[in-house]
């Protein structure tokens, strides 16, 4: 039985980390959370139609600022998910989120928790890669990352390389300093 693990997972919308991460989940009893769910349900309730165009991004970046200065409503959330993985039987927790100060403080509460956690950044070389305009989406680069993995194969052979990569570089080690 394995130590529970966090691993904070970024990477540009499309590279293809929702596929990744249920690989794992074959693998492994896995959650997967993101720091933008809460800021989904608000805009849903503002008649958001569920599009990712550029105004739909720069409308789910707006509203994630506005209420991180207001109650800091995403790190709540994600500190309360990340209470009821402690207590259940899952092995693994993703923990999707974008900006770098976000992720940094993140870190910095699940560490004291006693937790594992690893920082995982996806790229994807075949990708056409854009300026979205919005800090979220733009600044994914903008960190110091434990792994990254390169999401490049077909994914026939996709699933048993990420797999490895995972369980060579993600298990084990040491924790996080």
């Amino acid at each position: 039985h394995m130590n529970k693990l966090v691993i904070i997972i970024n990477g540009k919308g499309g590279v293809g980390k929702d596929t990744l991460c249920n690989f794992v989940a074959k693998h492994y009893d896995t959650r997967n959370i993101s720091s933008i769910t809460p800021i989904l349900k608000i805009a849903k309730a503002g008649n958001w139609d569920g599009n990712k165009d550029d105004k739909s991004r720069k409308l789910l970046s707006d509203l994630k600022h506005l209420f991180t200065n207001y109650n800091d409503l995403s790190f709540n959330y994600l500190k309360s998910q990340t209470e009821e993985f402690l207590v259940t039987e899952e092995e693994v927790l993703f923990v999707h989120m974008r900006e770098p100060e976000e992720i940094s403080k993140y870190l910095k509460y699940v560490t004291s928790q006693g937790l594992t956690c690893k920082t995982l950044l996806i790229e994807r070389s075949s990708f056409e890669f854009k300026t979205y305009g919005n800090d979220a989406d733009d600044m994914v680069g903008c960190y110091q990352y434990d792994f990254t993995y390169h999401n490049d194969l077909p994914l026939a052979e996709a699933e048993k390389d990420f797999i490895t990569f995972f369980e060579n570089n993600l298990i084990g080690g040491h924790n996080h300093e």
